[in-house]
C-alpha cells in the first residue's frame, strides 16, 4: 500500500532503539525524511546509517534529551516544519507510589505529559497552515490498565490522553490528526530488562519468566517493533485522515474489554 508519505518530513523522538526505532524504520520505508533522536550517540549513528542505506532517505540525528528546552530546540532546528511528529520518551522507573517525592513526580510529569504537549504546540501552527499533519503519541497499555510500580508513568500518560482529546478536535478541521498508540508487552530491551529483574527477585530463569508472561497474552507472544512501527506509519498516512483522537491498543488481547 502506498501511504502517500514520500517526501514528507518526520520527527521521531527517542528513536535510536525500541518502539521509536520501529516507527522510524516504517516511516523511512514509506519515503519520509527523518530527524531521529536519542541520548546514545553511537546507537543514533548506527540507526541513521541503517535507515539511509536501506531506504535511501535523508536522516538527521539529534543527540539530546527531548524533555529539555535545549533538546526540543535542537529537534526543531533540524526540522522546523515537520509533517509528522511521533512523541516518545522514556518513563520514570518502577517505584511504589509511596516512595515518590515531589521532585520525582515533577520529573515524570515533564517526561510524559509536558514534553509532548510542548512539541505539539511548536509543530501544529505549520501543520495547520499546510493543511496536513500527523501526530502520534506513544503512551502505554497502562493508560487503561494499571501496572504495578508504574503509577507515575500511567498518570502522566493518562493526563496527556485527556488533554489531547480536546486539542485533537480543534486541529481536525485543518487536516491535522492526533492519535495515541498504546503498547502492551513488546519485545524490546525494556521488556527484557524487566525479565532480568524478575529473575533476580524470584530465582527463576529469564527464559521461564519470558515463557510465563507470554502465556498470559491471548496472542501467546510479545509484540514486535516492526508491527508497531507499521501501525504508526498507517496512522501517519493519507489513508488515516479520518482517524483522530483514538487510542490504539497493541497488546495481543491482554486488556480484557469489549470497548
Amino acid at each position: 500500500m502506498d501511504l502517500g508519505l514520500r517526501g514528507k518530513s518526520a520527527i521521531v523522538c527517542a528513536s535510536s532503539r525500541g518502539l521509536g526505532r520501529g516507527c522510524a524504520e516504517a516511516l523511512a520505508e514509506a519515503g519520509c525524511d527523518l530527524v531521529i533522536n536519542g541520548r546514545d550517540k553511537d546507537a543514533l549513528e548506527a540507526t541513521r546509517a541503517y535507515l539511509t542505506d536501506t531506504f535511501q532517505v535523508k536522516v538527521s540525528v539529534v543527540a539530546a534529551d527531548v524533555s529539555t528546552p535545549e533538546g526540543q530546540a535542537a529537534l526543531l532546528t533540524a526540522c522546523p516544519e515537520p509533517d509528522i511528529l511521533v512523541n516518545n520518551n522514556g518513563g520514570p522507573p518502577r517505584k511504589d507510589y509511596s516512595e515518590l517525592n515531589r521532585s520525582a513526580l515533577l520529573e515524570g510529569a515533564i517526561q510524559n505529559f509536558v514534553t509532548p504537549i510542548e512539541l505539539i504546540q511548536a509543530v501544529t501552527p505549520g501543520m495547520k497552515n499546510r493543511g496536513f499533519g500527523r501526530i502520534v503519541n506513544i503512551t502505554s497499555l497502562s493508560v487503561k490498565m494499571p501496572i504495578e510500580g508504574l503509577d507515575l508513568s500511567s498518570g502522566a500518560r493518562a493526563g496527556l490522553t485527556a488533554f489531547l482529546a480536546g486539542v485533537c478536535r480543534q486541529l481536525a478541521p485543518h487536516g491535522v490528526t492526533v492519535n495515541n498508540l498504546l503498547p502492551g508487552k513488546m519485545d524490546t530491551d525494556r521488556l527484557k530488562g524487566g525479565f532480568e529483574r524478575s529473575a533476580q527477585q524470584s530465582g527463576q530463569t529469564v527464559d521461564a519468566i519470558r515463557a510465563s508472561q507470554a502465556a498470559e497474552i491471548p496472542a501467546r507472544r510479545f509484540g514486535t517493533t516492526e508491527e508497531f512501527g507499521q501501525t504508526c506509519a498507517f496512522l501517519c498516512s493519507r489513508h488515516a485522515g479520518y482517524v483522530t483522537g483514538q487510542n490504539i491498543l497493541m497488546d495481543g488481547g491482554l486488556y480484557p474489554a469489549a470497548f
